[in-house]
């Protein structure tokens, strides 16, 4: 492009030198120079544009898609300048709101499953407020350091932690929140626990608004008088009556560092009453709470090694929960907060109405067959050191649905609250030999290559080591018998140790552990190491409704329920005049047997209730029934599990010091030597079951065994060396008169007997459950028991074999 010269016009009065080139070039005026000026910027703009432009054609695709600096710069500058001015905007018209009415919460409302038969109210808030000079400083640090160890120099929010705990949550570590003490007051006194984005945001500016106007002392003594401790106390100085039975100021560093622990799982935690998993996280807490104040410098060194773990008193009952009540309540309650229906503070804040699954009919029969059954035979007075401190655990599950429609958890919620239905501290012994086999008719082989069935031949030999195991293990039979050569069914009539070892062997431990866990039994319960070969007898502690879930999951075909508690839960919403209706869980079964293995095992366990088995006492229900006895080693408990097609009961019996709640041997309660699972459990289990069911149709077992439909076993007389193949007896009939067992005997136990020998068998009488056996040579039968030294309360009970007894398991749990 051509641009003209100029020159610069003289100044007025000058004298101008003119020359040839003066009088050929055009002058140009101020405004032409200016245009001129910026097309020449323009164009080296457009050049250098263009040039930019072909070196970006240049670079390969991949980076070429990648923004400028200076697309990303403004970008993020104008994000940066949007996210402050709506933050500056929101903090304005979030407003810090009155508090929740958390304050004058309801009570709770549990009704029976009719829907108007009240169980308790429960669930007004207890609480009494006190200020922050009050509560021990040590207390106060034990809290910071438990909760939120920047608290004293954040600004009512932890970016750094909020960061972290959502980090750690991608990463798998699990649901982490990162709020600051106060965000967490101010949750629990001006907002709810709902989980929702909403709630967390205005949590968020809130917080920043309280800290703001209020000081930490302020923020922190609101916070752990709105806070829940469990035990149905809120706030400090509750939980401190709760827990140790004194005023927050009496509080010790040890004490307050646990009811520090106990603000992360407030029920979970509470040690008194807490499942053993559930005890040593919370001893873990507590030991991270008192750490903390040695790295902020709120506790030396020397003092947080002389710390010792300081435990709580028992729980203490509620107004209202006497008798049966408080267990009741204390099933519900935890069925709700175990499956996250709702949370623990969120329920004893009040206001529900909870309608639970509970039969009154059926949880007046079960406490009525303990007082008939047992409390009845016991006399403290004349038997103090045996006599006292009995106590029953036990619980029904309908099969075909999983519902729990009673549970017995103790004589009196007012004088023991403890709930012995959910304690998973009883080993349940012989009950788990079930589980054995039908691990095994998975397995369908033993170790040296023979099928597995219930008439597969096993050495019933007492003490006989078990080969395969991982640890040695040679249990004895009861009273030391030897059994000889028997089939499986006849061991788990006679509930033979030295056989079930050894299957469960065969069948794998850890099958045997996988099956346990597929039928309900909770995989974090002691005595369930496939490292240990006392597996295979029963260490394993469930509950007692866990046991039954169990037993109902056999019951309904392999199909398997959690046991569950409530039918409904509702709640009335006083300021929109709404129901807040929390949606309750499916109950769909899951696939825990298939229905050959599960209807083979109900063939076995239905001949264990017949007159020579171990639950013969059950025979006095007059209906089709299969179960199983259990009692442990030191006889520290003794069980029955049984279930008809329509109803699965578990019952077991322990004695525990009420002080050091150290177990402590049946042996001796109620005058009677040993107390088996055949004695007052089955007997508690028949007078429970024959109410439970009365007036209810008759239902016959329908069964897919492979082997017809539930054929019954034909008791042998004869020696052991005779035919393979028991022949088979007709099904059940019904209409005559069942006997039931005595009582375990008070004399010497019986000479061991040969296994070749052959005993004269004891008289059995024709019931419904058993025709009367026609002589065979299938097995050998034990010797007779001497007969007790007490008659038993049923006049016709017959001296059938109890079930055995073990001594040399580590620990072994034995029928």
């Amino acid at each position: 492009m051509w641009f003209a010269p100029f020159t610069v016009p003289p100044a007025p009065g000058s004298r101008t030198r003119f020359s040839p080139a003066h009088t050929t070039q055009p002058t140009l005026s101020a405004g032409q120079i200016a245009h001129n000026l910026a097309m020449t910027v323009s164009t080296r703009r457009q050049a250098k544009r263009a040039a930019r432009r072909e070196a970006r054609r240049a670079l390969p695709l991949w980076r070429r898609l990648l923004p400028t600096w200076r697309v990303t710069l403004g970008t993020l500058t104008a994000l940066l300048l949007l996210a402050v001015g709506a933050f500056a905007v929101l903090y304005v018209i979030v407003p810090v709101p009155d508090p929740n009415a958390h304050a004058v919460a309801q009570n709770n409302i549990y009704l029976y499953s009719d829907g108007t038969t009240e169980i308790a109210h429960t669930g007004a808030v207890n609480r009494t407020d006190v200020t922050i000079d009050q509560i021990p400083l040590d207390t106060q640090h034990a809290v910071v350091s438990a909760e939120d160890r920047t608290f004293y120099r954040n600004r009512g929010i932890d970016l750094k932690g909020m960061v972290r705990a959502g980090w750690n949550t991608l990463i798998g570590k699990g649901m982490q929140g990162g709020s600051t003490i106060t965000q967490q007051y101010v949750k629990n006194y001006y907002l709810t626990q709902d989980q929702t984005i909403s709630r967390k945001g205005r949590e968020l500016f809130i917080a920043l608004k309280v800290d703001q106007q209020r000081d930490k002392k302020e923020i922190l003594a609101g916070y752990l008088n709105s806070s829940y401790f469990g035990r149905g106390a809120y706030g400090i100085q509750s939980a401190a009556h709760a827990y140790y039975g004194v005023d927050v100021s009496g509080l010790t560093v040890a004490q307050g560092a646990y009811l520090a622990a106990l603000l992360q799982a407030p029920s979970a935690y509470d040690v008194k009453t807490a499942k053993p998993a559930n005890r040593e996280k919370a001893i873990a807490r507590w030991n991270y709470a008192l750490d903390g104040m040695v790295q902020l410098g709120f506790l030396k060194a020397a003092d947080r090694a002389a710390t010792t773990f300081p435990e709580p008193i028992d729980p203490q009952p509620a107004t209202g929960l006497a008798g049966q009540a408080g267990y009741l309540v204390g099933v519900a309650d935890d069925y709700l907060t175990s499956t996250g229906i709702i949370d623990a503070p969120t329920l004893k804040a009040g206001g529900w109405r909870i309608t639970t699954t509970f039969d009154k009919p059926r949880q007046d029969a079960f406490t009525k067959a303990v007082q008939q059954e047992l409390t009845g035979e016991l006399d403290p007075k004349a038997r103090p050191t045996t006599d006292t401190d009995v106590r029953v655990a036990g619980a029904s599950v309908e099969p075909a649905t999983g519902r729990v429609v009673a549970v017995y958890g103790g004589a009196d919620y007012a004088k023991q609250p403890y709930n012995d239905a959910l304690r998973q501290d009883n080993q349940i012994g012989s009950t788990f030999k079930p589980i054995d086999l039908a691990a095994g008719l998975i397995a369908q082989h033993t170790l040296d290559g023979r099928p597995i069935t219930p008439e597969t031949r096993y050495d019933g030999t007492s003490e006989r080591p078990v080969t395969g195991g991982p640890t040695p293990y040679a249990p004895p039979n009861e009273d030391n018998v030897d059994y000889g050569n028997i089939t499986l069914r006849y061991a788990m009539v006679k509930s033979v140790n030295s056989v079930y070892a050894q299957e469960g062997v065969d069948a794998g431990l850890a099958r045997v552990r996988e099956t346990a866990v597929k039928l309900g039994i909770p995989d974090n319960v002691p005595g369930m190491d496939p490292a240990n070969t006392s597996m295979t007898l029963g260490t394993a502690t469930p509950s007692a409704l866990d046991l039954a879930g169990a037993y109902a999951a056999i019951a309904n075909h392999g199909q398997a329920h959690t046991p569950w508690s409530v039918l409904k839960l509702e709640r009335a919403n006083a300021g929109s005049g709404s129901i807040d209706v929390p949606k309750m869980p499916e109950h769909t079964p899951t696939d825990a047997l298939d229905r050959t293995t599960a209807d083979t095992v109900t063939d076995v366990l239905r001949d264990v209730v017949s007159p020579r088995g171990t639950g013969a006492a059950a025979l006095d229900l007059g209906r089709p029934a299969a179960g199983k006895t259990g009692t442990t080693d030191s006889n520290l408990s003794a069980w029955f599990a049984g279930f008809t097609p329509e109803l699965t009961t578990t019952v077991g019996l322990f004695r525990e010091n009420p002080k050091t709640h150290a177990k402590e041997p049946l042996a001796g309660t109620a005058g009677l030597t040993r107390i088996n699972g055949g004695t007052f459990p089955t007997r508690i289990w028949t007078a429970y079951m024959t109410d439970a069911l009365d007036g209810t149709a008759v239902q016959q077992f329908d069964l897919q065994t492979g082997r017809g439909n539930g054929s019954q076993y034909t008791w042998p007389t004869g020696s052991a060396s005779a035919s393979a193949t028991p022949s088979a007896t007709p099904g059940p009939t019904a209409g005559s008169a069942p006997p039931s067992s005595a009582p375990a005997p008070t004399g010497p136990a019986p000479a061991k007997p040969t296994a070749t020998g052959e005993p004269t068998p004891a008289p059995v009488v024709p019931s419904p459950q058993a025709p009367l056996p026609t002589p065979t040579q299938d097995q050998p039968t034990a010797t007779a028991r001497p007969t007790p030294t007490r008659p038993p309360k049923p006049t016709t009970q017959p001296t059938a074999t109890a079930p055995p007894v073990s001594g040399t398991a580590t620990p072994p749990a034995v029928p």
